[in-house]
């Protein structure tokens, strides 16, 4: 049996990031609160709607312009995130890993960026790194299922599942072998 997609694996990744950048403004403004219908942060939200549909360039390029444009460390975080997931699908995985790296230099407990780190490990052949951002990534978030995905990913991997039952269609039927 054949592991989980690529896709199916960074749609939670981006899900999340999507959460994140449509934050209000009353839980990070300072002084008397106020409601904000909407993203706070439109490029990044629209990116990571275009990230969740498929469409990885644009996903990328509202994502970036959506960074430029953040006003908190959370959603510079989120979108790098997002930038690292969305160039895992472009299959540019260089820039990817460097997303992934000031994503976890901005904040060394985001454990999608482990997560999303050990996705571009996997794919780069350098499984010892994926193995110890995997750990890294479970011992932040033992339960969360992205992690679990991109488990499964490296143990397909490292340790494939071979099938028990083989079946050889070389044979013919039994009434044919009479003639």
């Amino acid at each position: 049996m054949k592991g989980p997609s690529i896709q199916s694996i960074i749609r939670p990744i981006i899900v999340v990031g999507l959460c994140l950048t449509s934050a209000t403004a009353a839980s990070q403004a300072s002084g008397p609160s106020k409601t904000v219908l909407g993203p706070q942060n439109p490029d990044l939200y629209h990116g990571a709607n275009a990230l969740l549909a498929g469409d990885g360039e644009e996903g990328v390029r509202l994502t970036l312009l959506g960074l430029e444009r953040a006003t908190n460390a959370r959603e510079r975080t989120s979108a790098r995130s997002n930038l690292c997931a969305g160039y895992v699908v472009l299959k540019q995985l260089e820039i990817a890993l460097a997303y992934c790296n000031e994503a976890l230099a901005d904040d060394d407990r985001y454990w999608r960026a482990y997560s999303n780190r050990a996705l571009v490990y996997i794919k780069l052949g350098r499984l010892e790194e994926a193995e110890q951002d995997l750990q890294q990534a479970e011992a932040l978030a033992a339960n969360a299922h992205t992690v679990k995905l991109v488990r499964s990913v490296l143990l397909d991997v490292t340790n494939p599942v071979a099938p028990e039952i083989v079946i050889d269609d070389r044979r013919q039927p039994a009434d044919e072998q009479d003639d």
